[in-house]
C-alpha cells in the first residue's frame, strides 16, 4: 500500500494497484501493527473489499479506494457508534454527513478509533478500549481525544482518518505523532451524526501524513449542511504562497511550558525553521487568549458537556471514567448568571484577538507546550490534561481555524510539532504556510521513517463538481474572477495546456481578456492556465452568462488531463494580436502592464 492519499489515488488511476488490493493490505497492515487499542471496531474483509470494488468503478473520484479511518463518536454505517463507552453503544441508521461525502468521493471506511471517552480530554488514556501506544514512544501518551485516528495515520495503518476538535483533539494527537491535523473552520464540515461534547464549537477534523492529503480530503468533505444548525456558508480560497508571511508567536511570559525543556527548545527550533521559509517573526502578547483557554473548562461551556451526555453519565456511572464523570458533572453546579458573566467577557476576549489577528498573517503556536507520559497522566490526570490545552483550547472560542504540522524531532527524537492559526475561513491559508514549513523541515512521515513526496498537484474535486479551466480575467485577482468566487467555485491547481493553442488579445472588450484557440497539433504553444471547480448547477449558471465570442470545450493540457475550458471563436481572431509567446494571460500583463 502507498502511504499517502496522493500516491494511492495515482497507483489506483493508472492501473498499478486495484483498490481491493489497497484494502486489503490496509487490514494486514492493522492485524501487523498488533495494538488492539487503535480500533474500536474493524470493517469485516470481504466487506471492505466489496467497498473498493464499488469505488474502483469511478476512478475520477478524488479519494478513488483511500482507506479512510473514523473517530467512534462519529455514526458510520455497519459500525456501532460507542463514544469509547460500551454502554452508550448504538447502531446508526445511516453516514454521519462527513462519512457519506467522503464515501462519495471514493473513500472506503475501514473502521472506528478509539478516543477519550465522549471526546472529553486531551490525552488518549480515558478509554476502556486501552490506550493506543505512540508509535514513536510507547511510554508517551498518544494524545486525544483523537487518539486512534492520529496513531493510525502515523503508524501508516490508514492514510487518513477523521477526528472531533472541541478543545483541540483534531491537533494535540497529530503534534505527538508527527502527522498533520486540520481542524477546519466552525461549520465548514457538518458535524450532523457526530456525538456532541460541546455542540456551539464541536467540529470534524482531519488526520493525514501531508497537507496536501489534508485538503484533498477537506475539499471532499467540505460545505454547507441543512441537517446541522452550525453549518456555515464560506468559500475554501485558493491556497496560494504568503510572500512574506509574518507569523505572530507568543511574547517570552506567554510561553508556557511547565518545566518542559524539550518542549522550549523544540518550539525555539521551530520558530527559526519558520524564518528560513521567509516569515517575519512577530511577538505578541497572548494573555487574552490564555485568558480564554482557561475559561473553557473553568467556565459554562463545561456545562455543554453536560447538556449533551449528562443525563447518560447520571444514569450510568459506573460505565464512565472517573475523571470524565467528574468534568461532566461539574457542568450541574454552573449559574446562569456565571454563565452571561463569562459570555460577556468572552465578547471582551474576542475583540481583543481581531486586534491581535490584524497584525500579522497568521499565529504559530506550540501544539502542546509539554510531552506527558501514560504514567505521568495516571498521577494527576486532570492538571496534566489542562497544561495540554494551553494553546487550543482558545482557538474554537476565537473562531479560529488551526492546522498543526510537525516541524522539528526534539533532542530526544519525539516529534514535536507547531500550529497556525487564521481567521475563521482562511483554511486554504493554512494549508499553504503549513505546507510550505512541513516541507522545509524535511521530516519523515509519521513514524514511517519515509521521506516526504514531491508537492502532489492532484486534482481535489468534490463529489458533484464540475471542473472548469480559465485562461484569462477569471484567473485568481482580476478582474472577472469575482463571477467564480460568488457562485461557489474553488481553485484547485495551475497546468499549462498542450502545445495546440494559441492565445490572443481580444478587441474591444472590457475589462481586456484573451481568447485562446486550438489549432493543429503540435503547433501552438503551452499557455498557462487555472483549473477550477463548482456545482454542476454553479457551471450551468455561469456558462449561460458567457458572452460571444468565447465559448466553453474541451481542453488538453500538458498533464494529459482534458477539462471544459474557455475557447473562442476562430472568426473572432482574425485581426487580433498573437500574445502566445508570453506563455499566458499573467505573463502577458506582466510584461505589458495591461490587464
Amino acid at each position: 500500500m502507498k502511504a499517502t492519499v496522493g500516491e494511492i489515488i495515482a497507483a489506483h488511476r493508472d492501473g498499478s494497484v486495484k483498490p481491493e488490493e489497497t484494502a486489503r493490505e490496509c487490514l494486514r497492515r492493522i492485524r501487523e501493527h498488533g495494538d488492539p487499542a487503535v480500533f474500536i471496531s474493524l470493517a469485516d474483509e470481504e466487506a471492505l473489499v466489496a467497498q473498493a470494488r464499488e469505488a474502483a468503478k469511478s476512478p475520477s473520484h478524488p479519494l478513488c479506494g483511500v482507506p479512510l479511518a473514523v473517530k467512534d463518536n462519529i455514526d458510520a454505517l455497519g459500525f456501532p457508534t460507542t463514544a469509547a463507552c460500551p454502554a452508550y453503544s448504538y447502531t446508526p441508521s445511516k453516514d454521519a454527513t462527513a462519512v457519506a461525502r467522503l464515501r462519495a468521493a471514493g473513500a472506503v471506511i475501514v473502521g472506528k478509533t478509539n478516543l477519550d471517552q465522549f471526546a472529553t480530554g486531551l490525552v488518549g488514556v480515558r478509554s476502556p478500549y486501552g490506550v493506543p501506544r505512540n508509535p514513536f514512544d510507547p511510554a508517551m501518551i498518544p494524545g486525544g481525544s483523537s487518539s486512534g485516528s492520529a496513531v493510525a495515520v502515523s503508524a501508516g495503518l490508514v492514510p487518513l482518518a477523521l477526528g472531533t476538535d472541541t478543545a483541540g483533539s483534531g491537533r494535540v494527537p497529530a503534534g505527538l505523532n508527527n502527522i498533520v491535523g486540520l481542524k477546519p473552520s466552525l461549520g465548514l464540515i457538518s458535524t450532523s451524526g457526530v456525538v456532541p461534547a460541546c455542540r456551539s464549537l464541536d467540529c470534524v477534523s482531519i488526520f493525514a501524513l501531508t497537507t496536501d492529503d489534508a485538503w484533498a480530503a477537506l475539499g471532499a468533505v467540505a460545505g454547507f449542511d441543512d441537517a446541522d444548525s452550525y453549518s456555515r456558508q464560506f468559500q475554501l480560497g485558493v491556497p496560494g504562497a504568503i510572500v512574506p508571511p509574518t507569523i505572530g508567536v507568543p511574547r517570552a511570559e506567554d510561553r508556557l511550558f511547565f518545566g518542559d525543556k524539550r518542549s522550549e527548545l523544540a518550539f525555539g527550533e521551530s520558530i527559526e525553521l519558520a524564518k528560513s521559509i521567509g516569515a517575519k517573526i512577530v511577538e505578541l502578547d497572548f494573555s487574552h487568549l490564555l485568558e480564554a483557554a482557561r475559561l473553557l473548562y473553568e467556565g459554562p461551556w463545561v456545562a455543554e458537556r453536560t447538556a449533551a451526555v449528562g443525563a447518560f453519565v447520571e444514569a450510568h456511572p459506573d460505565e464512565i471514567f472517573p475523571v470524565t464523570r467528574q468534568i461532566i458533572a461539574a457542568g450541574e453546579k454552573l449559574r446562569t448568571v456565571d454563565a452571561f458573566r463569562a459570555f460577556y467577557r468572552m465578547q471582551d476576549l474576542r475583540a481583543l484577538a481581531r486586534k491581535t489577528m490584524a497584525q500579522v498573517d497568521v499565529l504559530m503556536v506550540p501544539t502542546v507546550p509539554a510531552v506527558y507520559t501514560v504514567e505521568d497522566l495516571a498521577a494527576d490526570p486532570v492538571r496534566l490534561n489542562s497544561n495540554l490545552g494551553t494553546y487550543t483550547n482558545f482557538v474554537n472560542l476565537m473562531d479560529l481555524c488551526g492546522l498543526a504540522v510537525p516541524a522539528v524531532f526534539a533532542k530526544d527524537g519525539t516529534p514535536y510539532g507547531v500550529t497556525f492559526l487564521a481567521n475563521t475561513g482562511e483554511d486554504a491559508k493554512l494549508l499553504s504556510l503549513g505546507r510550505a514549513l512541513h516541507e522545509k523541515s524535511a521530516l519523515p512521515l509519521g513514524a514511517l521513517k519515509i521521506s516526504q513526496p514531491a508537492p502532489n498537484a492532484a486534482p481535489v474535486l468534490g463529489s458533484g463538481e464540475v471542473e472548469i479551466a480559465v485562461v484569462g480575467a477569471h484567473m485568481a485577482g482580476l478582474a472577472l474572477n469575482h463571477e467564480l468566487v460568488s457562485l461557489g467555485a474553488r481553485f484547485l491547481r495551475v497546468v499549462k495546456t498542450a502545445p495546440d493553442y494559441q492565445l490572443f488579445l481580444l478587441d474591444g472588450t472590457k475589462p481586456f481578456r484573451p481568447g485562446m484557440l486550438r489549432v493543429e497539433a503540435g503547433k501552438g504553444a503551452e499557455i498557462e492556465a487555472e483549473i477550477w471547480s463548482m456545482s454542476a448547477e454553479a457551471f450551468g449558471k455561469f456558462v449561460s452568462k458567457i458572452p460571444s465570442p468565447l465559448t466553453i470545450g474541451n481542453a488538453s493540457f500538458a498533464d494529459k488531463t482534458v477539462t471544459k475550458c474557455f475557447l473562442v471563436e476562430a472568426a473572432a481572431v482574425h485581426r487580433a494580436e498573437d500574445i502566445s509567446r508570453y506563455g499566458g494571460w499573467r505573463g502577458y500583463a506582466a510584461a505589458t502592464g495591461k490587464l
